[in-house]
């Protein structure tokens, strides 16, 4: 096997590998203090479409982590490039919160209900009944089916949370059409982050907490993968599945010296 280049640039989730339940984990702030000093391009990652970037920023940094927010990339804004670079000016009928809104209407889309060209699904704490109606309604009238990302299930402090692709599940088998994911697995959502720090996949690295996306996502793009065992995948998951990320560290501390 062809030895890998150094890394250089540095992508990583945020829930599960920089904190929990809004909380740092351990070494967390002291890799992201080190990715600051020294320079090196980074990204900041979630599949969760539910905050804009400043409002990532905002809640990282109470936890005491200064992530700026051109360094923050979200299934939200990944779905927005997507939109943009497919159908420019486009109109959309969403699902989601203000971190999904406003990154469409960032690119110049117009949100409707009426013959959009897109129907785009995202997390949101509040689906409603009506609003799901209205999304099969317009998929079987032609739009067209985006979901930001295909997460079953999210936490919470009460247990798990149906998720957008439990919810994108619904509409499918209500419409027969399968939507398109854009986040995590897809190498699209890291390709285009990628690009927005100017870095290049072989000498790049992917930290995640989740075999299925994270790992699963680095993998595909060309990088180097890092698997922590602080979230949702413990070291008994790892043989279930036919791939395997580069290195499994106890946690991001495993990881400050790398950089």
């Amino acid at each position: 096997m062809a030895e890998r280049k150094p890394i250089e640039s540095w992508l990583t989730d945020m829930d599960g590998v920089l904190v929990h339940e809004g909380v740092p984990i351990p070494g967390a702030d002291a890799f992201v203090k080190r990715l600051r000093e020294t320079g090196r391009p980074f990204l900041v990652l979630t599949n969760n479409s539910i905050y804009t970037p400043r409002d990532l920023h905002a809640r990282l940094k109470r936890g005491g982590l200064e992530v700026p927010v051109e360094n923050i990339w979200t299934s939200a804004l990944a779905t927005a490039k997507f939109l943009d670079d497919q159908r420019p000016g486009g109109t959309a009928y969403v699902i989601g919160e203000a971190g999904l809104t406003t990154a469409l209407h960032d690119i110049g889309y117009i949100l409707t209900d009426t013959e959009p060209d897109y129907v785009v699904l995202g997390e949101t704490r509040t689906y409603s009944f009506e609003a799901l109606t209205k999304a099969i309604r317009l998929i079987n009238d032609g739009a067209r089916f985006i979901a930001t990302n295909p997460d079953e299930t999210g936490p919470s402090a009460e247990g798990a949370l149906p998720a957008t692709g439990s919810v994108a599940a619904l509409i499918t088998k209500a419409t027969g059409r399968e939507p398109y994911f854009v986040g995590k697995p897809n190498p699209l959502m890291m390709r285009a982050g990628l690009n927005v720090i100017g870095a290049h996949s072989e000498s790049s690295a992917m930290i995640g907490d989740r075999m299925d996306t994270d790992v699963l996502a680095g993998l595909e793009a060309g990088m180097e993968t890092f698997l922590v065992l602080t979230g949702l995948t413990g070291t008994a998951d790892i043989d279930r599945y036919p791939f395997r990320p580069s290195t499994v560290v106890d946690s991001i501390a495993d990881l400050v010296e790398r950089v």
